[in-house]
C-alpha cells in the first residue's frame, strides 16, 4: 500500500513538473506586440514581427514556445507610436524666436535592431527625442517665420521626416510623419514687429494687386470701345440709311424719356434734328 501510494506521488509530481515546464515554455503573444526571443543575452529569433504585406493573425500571434530558463522573451510594441518634443526655441532664418511644439509618428519594423541598439521604447523613445529637437532646429533654422503659414511648410515637414527617419533606422524604426503642432513667436515687442511686418507685406500685395486689375480692367475697356466702335463701322458701311435711323431713334428715346414726358424743346418744324419725322424728300 505504501509503495503504490509512492507511486502516486511520483506520478503526480512529473504531472505538476512538467504542467509548470509547459506553462514556463509558453509564450502568449497579442496581436499589438512582436516578442524577441533572447538566449544567453542574443537576439535569437522573433514572434509576430512586423511585416507591411502580412494581414493580422498570419504573422506568428499567439501561443508560442522557447526554452524554459535559457531563453528570455521581450515585447516590444508593433503599433504607431507617437513622440512628443519638448517645446523648444528655434531662430529661424530671418531672427526671429519661435517657440515650436512639434511631434512624430513612428513604427519599430526591425525589433532585433532595436534591442541590440537601445533595449527598449523607453529607450529608444529617449534617442530619438534630441534627434528630433535637432532636426527641426536645423531645418527651420534654414527657413524664414514666414514660410511656417504658407505651401513651404509642407517641403519642410517632408525634410525633417526624411533625416529624422534616417536616423532611426539605425534602432530599427521607421518614421511615418512628423509635425508642427505649434510655431509661435514669444509675445511681447517681436511678436508685434512680425504682425507689423506681416500686415505691411499683405497691403502691398493687396496694392499691387488692385493695380493690376486697374490696368487689366482699362485694357479691356479700351479694347472693347474699339471693337464696339468697329461694328459700328461696319454697320454704318453696309447701310448708312438705317443707321441714321437708328441713332436718331436712340437720340429721340433719350431726349423725350428722359424727364418722363416732361421734356419741352423749341425748335423750327424744319430743323434738322426732325428729318426722320418728315420722311424720305
Amino acid at each position: 500500500m505504501n509503495a503504490l501510494m509512492q507511486n502516486y506521488k511520483a506520478v503526480a509530481i512529473g504531472v505538476v513538473a512538467l504542467v509548470v515546464a509547459l506553462l514556463a515554455s509558453t509564450v502568449i503573444v497579442p496581436e499589438t506586440h512582436q516578442a524577441v526571443v533572447i538566449r544567453t543575452g542574443q537576439p535569437d529569433r522573433v514572434f509576430n514581427m512586423f511585416r507591411p504585406d502580412a494581414p493580422y493573425g498570419q504573422t506568428g500571434a499567439g501561443i508560442n514556445f522557447r526554452i524554459p530558463f535559457v531563453e528570455q522573451v521581450r515585447l516590444i510594441d508593433r503599433r504607431v507610436l507617437d513622440l512628443d518634443m519638448e517645446r523648444t526655441q528655434v531662430l529661424s532664418n530671418d531672427q526671429q524666436r519661435l517657440q515650436v511644439d512639434a511631434y512624430a509618428r513612428y513604427r519599430i519594423i526591425d525589433p532585433v535592431r532595436l534591442v541590440e541598439r537601445a533595449g527598449d521604447e523607453r529607450q529608444l523613445e529617449s534617442q530619438l527625442l534630441p534627434i528630433l529637437t535637432s532636426v527641426v532646429r536645423q531645418e527651420l533654422g534654414r527657413r524664414p517665420f514666414s514660410s511656417l503659414i504658407s505651401a513651404e511648410r509642407g517641403t519642410a515637414m517632408a525634410n525633417i521626416t526624411k533625416a529624422l527617419d534616417r536616423q532611426a533606422r539605425e534602432y530599427g524604426a521607421q518614421v511615418l510623419d512628423v509635425r508642427i503642432k505649434a510655431a509661435d513667436l514669444p509675445a511681447g515687442r517681436p511678436l508685434d514687429a512680425a504682425f507689423t511686418r506681416m500686415e505691411t507685406d499683405r497691403q502691398e500685395e493687396a496694392a499691387t494687386i488692385r493695380a493690376a486689375g486697374q490696368r487689366d480692367a482699362q485694357i479691356i475697356q479700351a479694347e472693347a470701345s474699339a471693337e464696339a466702335a468697329s461694328i459700328y463701322a461696319e454697320a454704318y458701311g453696309k447701310d448708312p440709311e438705317f443707321y441714321d435711323f437708328y441713332r436718331a431713334m436712340q437720340s429721340y428715346r433719350q431726349t423725350f424719356l428722359a424727364g418722363e414726358g416732361q421734356s419741352s424743346m423749341v425748335l423750327s418744324d424744319d430743323s434738322e434734328y426732325f428729318r426722320q419725322f418728315r420722311g424720305k424728300k
